[in-house]
Formats: structure tokens, C-alpha cells, sequence
């Protein structure tokens, strides 16, 4: 036995939308229904566990083999609900080294994440049973009691025998197109380091992270205190029964003097800077209610299990463009910022329950809890949380690929880039809180938003005219950061022709150190980190301009599959996105004997104990990886008792 393919079916009391495989399987109900799978890519087999059948002992022993790969789509869930079938506790799990997930093969090739998706797309012959909705509704989840069901809560094989065996047929379909998958896609095989890049990212999702419970549990209950005392105060001024309504809230400001089309920030805070102190009170009590965290405590609470650790908040190459992560559960990729000087003091008053002082020294309390939200994640008794964090990276790597010499310079002095950029942009010295430094503002802007092509509504679009530049100034602002950075310009136009190139002669094309490869069907870009970003199904279209473009098939805006359009600038981004992205494996895998916990953007959260030093972990993730010779990086950090942003 060299692999086996496997699907299963489960049930829970337990959510699993809401609290996450791992919360999942520690239901007291939880339970494996239907095990099938196939051996080497023969015929296909369902344990019917739920009718008392029994796993053969091979199998099982399987499982826990190393030399054996199992294949599943979406292995996490497999994995973790097995390893609780096995009886292993809390916090242990099966090694992740040697399952394969066909969902992260697929997300590699660009194609969608769903198993139906993935069978559309690669028109496979054995598609996913669309009857399968209802049936996991059915087996697999607690029902309503009826006077029609006898007044039962769970459905059983013995309940519907009919739907019972039209559930072991889909639970075969499954293993059939997964196992297709495997086939389809065996010409763009996964390299072997992004598959221990997924055994890391399986790691830290078993780890976990702990959560402060009292004080999510405070938050909770203050929010809720403050909510309805912000509708109450609203009520009274506006005599709206339900002043938290738009619609409602538009017209009662229209019937004293203030039209408005959209309640949304900006447009509040253009109204609070001419409106009366009644209607601009009720504004902003209604932007404190927006304003409003508990869903993210409450998403804390659903996804921690019994040990007090939270789990399965990264999904690996959740952004299959780029293959960056995408949050899950509590969605560690958007938490708030904190910007309170006394961040302890604070958090100390609202873990202590103490509401009227909270209210008193802090006024705004649902913008208090917000900024208190990165606090409720704890490292474990005894340890500290050690957080580094890559300076600029994305700006790093751009320049490095570009060969943007000044701004290589920058980084190697340790220089502020923003600074620097406004020094290239305008010709004069520019120092942060010195001479010129009002003209760093606008170096940022332009950093943040014209690196990949954009123009005058990416700076509008970044908050440009808010930071108070006009409108007169925003394309003299683009043509002074273009013109210094022409290599960065022309990186963008060459892998444009790059692109074009390979797509139109289906060939092979090269620039800065990148390849671009078109076949069977798919344009690959090859990354000097070894790992290929890939385009389904590309051809050359035509751009509004009417010029020549890139357009391939993907996930679009309406998260429907779909064909889009691309260009240089874009395949840039990509491209830098992609190997900021790598850089962070890489620097994983430096820093693989230390308890990773957490990962936001550019940054590790390390849970060590407090001897630790902060200069050997800030030293090591700055190392620059063997495949990009020339990159420099660097890595800054601090020491915290609980999660903030420094």
C-alpha cells in the first residue's frame, strides 16, 4: 500500500460553520458515519460505521503509517476528525507529513475550492452528487422535533434506509472525484517543499493559540451594555423606534435639513463637520454602534475548544492566485488596530468587569473593545509572545526584482522609504518630523498605492484626498513616483510582453529572472523560489483601451468562476505578493523548532519562554533565502504578556 484516497462522513451537534473542525469533533455526539476509500487508486470501499462495521485493521493501521500518503479533499478535516476517532485527546492530532489535500493541489493550479468546483472546471467524468446538500443536512446535523419525525433530534440510517444508501453512493462519488482530481492534475504535480510548507501550516493550526475566555466573555456582556444604552441615548434624540436603520436614520436627517444618499464612514464623517450638535450627536453614537467588535469575541467563544486554545484560523493557499493565506473563524487577517497609550490598563478594567470606569476614562466603549480584541490572544503559562514582523517587504522585493538601484540603497542604510521615495519624487531632502517631512505623507500614499500600476483612482481609492491632498496634486503625484522609479515601470512592461508572449506562441518567455510557460492549457509563472503561480485556460483578449491583454479563467468578484482579465502590472502583483509570501515560508521553516501560533500578514507570533532572546528570532526570520540572492530583509520585534500591534 503506497496511498489510499479518502472521504468521510461525520456528525456533530457542534457547528462546524461557526466553531471549526477542531471545536467540531469535541462534541460528545461527535461520531464518524461512513468511511470510504480506495487503495492505490482501486476500486472504491464504505465502512458503514454507523450500522457497527469496523475500519479493516490494514487501514486503520494506515492511517498512522508514514510511508502511507492519504489523499482527501480538504485533508484537515479528514485528519482531525480521524485523530478523534482514534481516541486522541485534545492537542493531538494525526501527523499532518504524510496526508496530501487535493484542494490545496487544485487551489496551486488556480482552480476553484470546492469539490464540485474543482469537478466542473476539470470536467471530470465523476462529478460530486448535487443531492449531497441535502443529505449532510440530513445525517449529518440535529434536526427540528416534529410530530412527524416521532419528536427525534438526530436522523438515522434506520430512519430513511433509502436516503441511508443514497448516502453511501455519495459518499463513494466523493473518493471517485477526488481520486479523478488526482488523476487529472498528475502532469502538474505539487513540489515536495510546498508540501512541507502545508505540514507547517497543519502545525500551527493544530498548536492553536489560547484566548483569554474572561475577558472575551466581559467584552461580550459590556458590548451589549453599551449597545443598548447607544439606542437608547438614540432613541431619545431621534424618536426613531429603530434608529440603527438606514433608512429610517436617512429620513429623520432629511426632515431636519440633512440629505444624505449613504450613512457609510466617509460620508458621516464630510456630514460631522458642518451638521447641528443634535443630528451630528446622533451621527456619532451611530458610528459607535457600527463600530460594534462583539462578533469577533463571539467567534472567539464559538472556535475556542477545551484546553482554552483557539484553532484552524489558517487556511493554506486560501488566496489561490498568489497561494498567501486566507483567515478563517475569527479572521486574524482584518483584527482592528490599537492605538491606546494604556492598551493594559484598559484591557485590565474590562477583564475586571469594571463597566462605569471604562465608560468614564475611555467615553467611546465599543471602540475601546475593539482596540482590545488582539489582546484576548495569550500565549500559555510561563511563555511570552515574541512578534516579528518583515519591514516593507512588499516594497523590498519589487525594488530587488526591478533593480531599483536607490531603492536597494534605502533599505541597505536602513532608511525610511517613505521619506526617501518623497526625496526621489520631488528632488529634495525629506526627513520623518524634519525638513520637508510634510512631504512624506505623500511618499506613503504613493508607495502604498502605485506600485502596480495604479493611477489616480488607486490614490483616491487609498484614502488620498482624506489625508488631505487635492485633486490637482494626485496625477502630478503619479507621474513623480513613476518617473522615480523607471526600472519598477519597466518591470511592469516586460513581463507584460513576457506574458503575451507566451501566451500567443504557447512558449516559453523570460525577464527578471522570472519564466513564463504556457501549456496544456495553463500559463504557469515560475518564482525563483521554485514555486508557480498558475492561469487556467489563458488566452489574449482585448483590454477596454483596445490593446492586447491577458484573459484566463478564476475566481472573480462575485466569487463565481468566471473569465477575467489581466496585464503587467497586475501579474507584478502578484508576482511580489506571491514571493513576500514564499519569504514568509521560508522564514517558517528557519524558525520550525519554535511555536509558531499565529500569522498575520508579515508577521510570526512565537510562543516562547521569557529567556528566549528576541535578536536571535528577529535575526533568523531576516535571512535571506538561498533563491533570492541579493533580497535584503529585515526583521523587527517585540515582546508582549498578550497580542497588540506595536
Amino acid at each position: 500500500m503506497k496511498t489510499i484516497s479518502i472521504d468521510i462522513e461525520t456528525y456533530s451537534g457542534t457547528d462546524l460553520g461557526k466553531c471549526g473542525v477542531y471545536k467540531y469533533t469535541e462534541a460528545p455526539d461527535f461520531e464518524v458515519l461512513l468511511f470510504g476509500y480506495a487503495v492505490d487508486g482501486g476500486e472504491i470501499h464504505v465502512v458503514d460505521l454507523a450500522l457497527g462495521e469496523k475500519i479493516p485493521a490494514d487501514i486503520a493501521a494506515s492511517l498512522t503509517d508514514e510511508n502511507v500518503l492519504k489523499f482527501a479533499f480538504n485533508a484537515n478535516f479528514e485528519r482531525v476528525c480521524l485523530s478523534r476517532h482514534l481516541g486522541m485527546p485534545t492537542g493531538e492530532y494525526l501527523d499532518p507529513s504524510s496526508w496530501r489535500c487535493t484542494m490545496v493541489w487544485a487551489a496551486y493550479m488556480g482552480l476553484p475550492l470546492s469539490l464540485q468546483g474543482v469537478g466542473t472546471v476539470l470536467n471530470l467524468d465523476k462529478q460530486k452528487l448535487t443531492e449531497g446538500k441535502e443529505l449532510i443536512k440530513y445525517f449529518c446535523s440535529p434536526c427540528a422535533p416534529t410530530k412527524s419525525n416521532g419528536g427525534r433530534t438526530r436522523n438515522r440510517p434506520e430512519d430513511a434506509p433509502e436516503k441511508w444508501s443514497l448516502f453511501k453512493s455519495y459518499n463513494i462519488r466523493d473518493v471517485e472525484t477526488e481520486m479523478g482530481i488526482q488523476q487529472k492534475l498528475t502532469k502538474f504535480p505539487v513540489p515536495e517543499f510546498v508540501w512541507d510548507e502545508y505540514r507547517i501550516d497543519q502545525e500551527i493550526n493544530d498548536r492553536g493559540v489560547r484566548l483569554d475566555i474572561p475577558l472575551v466573555e466581559t467584552a461580550i456582556r459590556m458590548d451589549a451594555v453599551s449597545r443598548q444604552e447607544l439606542m437608547d441615548d438614540m432613541r431619545r434624540i431621534t424618536e426613531l423606534e429603530n434608529p440603527n436603520s438606514v433608512s429610517q436614520m436617512r429620513s429623520w436627517l432629511a426632515d431636519n435639513g440633512l440629505e444624505t444618499d449613504t450613512l457609510g464612514k466617509k460620508a458621516v464623517n464630510e456630514m460631522l463637520k458642518t451638521a447641528p450638535q443634535e443630528l451630528a450627536d446622533a451621527l456619532v453614537l451611530r458610528q459607535q454602534l457600527a463600530k460594534s467588535s462583539v462578533k469577533k469575541y463571539q467567534a472567539m467563544q464559538n472556535a475556542v475548544c477545551s484546553d482554552g486554545r483557539a484553532r484552524g484560523m489558517f487556511q493554506f493557499y486560501g488566496a489561490n492566485r498568489t497561494g498567501r493565506w486566507a483567515g478563517r473563524l475569527i479572521q486574524m487577517q482584518n483584527l482592528p488596530q490599537n492605538h491606546l497609550s494604556d492598551l493594559a490598563e484598559a484591557r485590565g478594567l474590562v477583564r475586571s468587569g469594571n463597566y462605569e470606569a471604562v465608560k468614564m476614562l475611555y467615553e467611546d466603549v465599543p471602540d475601546t473593545l475593539s482596540q482590545l480584541i488582539r489582546t484576548a490572544f495569550i500565549p500559555r503559562e510561563g511563555a511570552m509572545f515574541y512578534v516579528a514582523d518583515f519591514s516593507a517587504i512588499e516594497a523590498r522585493v519589487i525594488a530587488w526584482f526591478a533593480g531599483e538601484s536607490w531603492r536597494q540603497e534605502v533599505f541597505a542604510e536602513g532608511k525610511d522609504i517613505y521619506c526617501a521615495s518623497a526625496s526621489q519624487m520631488f528632488r529634495v531632502p525629506v526627513e520623518k518630523h524634519g525638513v520637508n517631512g510634510h512631504l512624506r505623507q505623500k511618499g506613503k500614499i504613493a508607495e502604498l498605492a502605485l506600485g502596480y500600476g495604479g493611477s489616480v483612482g488607486a490614490l483616491k481609492a487609498m484614502g488620498a484626498l482624506e489625508m488631505g491632498l487635492t485633486e490637482e496634486e494626485l496625477q502630478p503625484l503619479v507621474q513623480a513616483w513613476r518617473a522615480a522609479n523607471p526600472n519598477i515601470v519597466k518591470f511592469w512592461w516586460d513581463v507584460d510582453r513576457a506574458v503575451l508572449t507566451a501566451v500567443r506562441d504557447k512558449t516559453t518567455a523570460e525577464t527578471h529572472g522570472i519564466r513564463f510557460l504556457c501549456r496544456s492549457g495553463m500559463l504557469s509563472i515560475l518564482l525563483p523560489s521554485g514555486r508557480m503561480l498558475n492561469y487556467v485556460k489563458p488566452k489574449i483578449g482585448e483590454n477596454r483601451f483596445g490593446g492586447s491583454c491577458i484573459t484566463y479563467e478564476g475566481v472573480g468578484g462575485t466569487k463565481k468562476w468566471e473569465r477575467l482579465d489581466s496585464y503587467g502590472p497586475k501579474f507584478v502583483e502578484n508576482i511580489v505578493q506571491a514571493t513576500a509570501r514564499d519569504i514568509l515560508c521560508y522564514a517558517m521553516k528557519t524558525l520550525r523548532c519554535c511555536s509558531v501560533t499565529m500569522h498575520i500578514h508579515d508577521e510570526l507570533v512565537i510562543e516562547a519562554d521569557p529567556h528566549v532572546s528576541l535578536d536571535t528570532i528577529c535575526e533568523q526570520m531576516g535571512r535571506t533565502p538561498p533563491w533570492a540572492n541579493g533580497l535584503l530583509l529585515r526583521a523587527d520585534g517585540y515582546i508582549t504578556e498578550f497580542y497588540k500591534k506595536d
